[in-house]
């Protein structure tokens, strides 16, 4: 099996992360449906064992639980904190009716990171992560801050997730003209039965010098081979979508498990493989409440689509993206080359353009 430690560089900077990373949202019972402190640590050793060392969490995880539990496990293996490329978010509020409990104030940032830092058991974050969009809160006091604590040394990198492009964009270009810490990253909802960031937010990074890092690759289950459209009923309820999958999403996913079927893998599998290969993506967050489901996620590091799989797959979970995304890529082309073929790729001509200059 390849193994984690074939290191992919972060986005524009020295940082190198595996090309998965676990994600440890499932660590902690406290939700009802979670893993024990116990299977927690397994699958944390068991990532870590395989070469493995970027692993994400944020203050909300399991209420806090998470981020405990990864502190408690590195602080018997103390050498192993400054190869783990550990990374958390801020934004949620974990104090009842305190307003600056959470978001990305000043105020909440401090708090937040030294409550992350006590229950992670370690004096600094690799990747501090703004976790979701506050339109009230100035970029400029956000962005300040996280400048401030990367100099003090308590965080090394800044991402963010679940924030507008254009928010983002602002942002970055801001932090790059005052000469603060850059953005470095970005993690977003991405798989084949959710491909609309393509529209706006992963055209941004790749031209911002952002590394992508999907969260949810298998949609919630939706994707691991438990569905199909002969059998719509989970087997596991806990997280269960309420109705299933729909009518749209089964038709992607039939094509994900005949692929599977074809190559003699899971559909889980096949899944990953094809968000790893997507332009812009650098590491795919992966989850597990159990040891054996990692080492199945694990697998897709061994899977290569052939052209006509990962066409097929691309074809099938074409999204309808937002106003002027499709309209760029469909028809800029034709405006622009009129027929011409650049970079590998073909365009037609608008009707009744010749060779010759214009007739008018």
């Amino acid at each position: 099996m390849m193994p984690l430690d074939q290191y992919v560089t972060l986005g524009r900077s020295g940082l190198r992360v595996s090309p998965f990373t676990l994600g440890t949202m499932t660590f902690g019972e406290d939700w009802g449906w979670g893993s024990s402190p116990e299977e927690s640590e397994k699958i944390l050793a068991a990532y870590l064992d395989r070469g493995g060392n970027s692993v994400d969490t944020a203050n909300s995880y399991t209420n806090g639980h998470s981020e405990k539990i990864i502190g408690d496990y590195l602080a018997g293996q103390s050498s192993q904190r400054d190869r783990v490329v550990l990374g958390t978010k801020f934004f949620c509020n974990l104090y009842e009716n305190d307003p600056n409990g959470g978001g990305p104030s000043r105020k909440a940032i401090v708090q937040q990171l030294e409550n992350s830092l006590r229950r992670l058991q370690t004096d600094y974050v690799d990747i501090y992560w703004l976790h979701n969009f506050d339109p009230a809160t100035p970029s400029e006091e956000t962005l300040r801050t996280l400048d401030d604590l990367v100099s003090a040394g308590k965080i090394r990198y800044v991402g963010f997730s679940d924030v507008p492009a254009w928010a983002t964009a602002e942002a970055a270009t801001i932090a790059q003209m005052r000469g603060w810490a850059p953005i470095i990253a970005l993690q977003l909802q991405y798989s084949l039965l959710e491909r609309t960031s393509e529209g706006e937010l992963i055209p941004m990074a790749e031209a911002m010098g952002m590394g992508v890092m999907p969260w949810s690759p298998l949609q919630g289950g939706l994707l691991s081979g438990k569905y199909s459209s002969s059998n719509t009923a989970p087997s596991d309820t806990t997280r269960a979508r309420p109705g299933g999958p729909t009518e749209a999403e089964l038709v992607v996913i039939d094509a994900v498990n005949a692929v599977a079927a074809e190559m003699g893998v899971s559909s889980a599998q096949v899944a990953l493989a094809w968000l790893r290969g997507r332009p812009g993506v650098s590491s795919v967050v992966i989850g597990s409440r159990r040891i054996d489901q990692l080492e199945a996620n694990l697998g897709a590091l061994d899977v290569t689509l052939s052209e006509a799989q990962r066409t097929a797959l691309d074809e099938i979970s074409t999204p309808k993206l937002n106003f002027p995304a499709d309209n760029n890529r469909q028809l800029a082309p034709t405006l622009q080359f009129a027929g011409a073929t650049v970079d590998g790729r073909p365009s037609a001509a608008l009707p009744g353009l010749h060779e010759s200059p214009t007739r008018y």
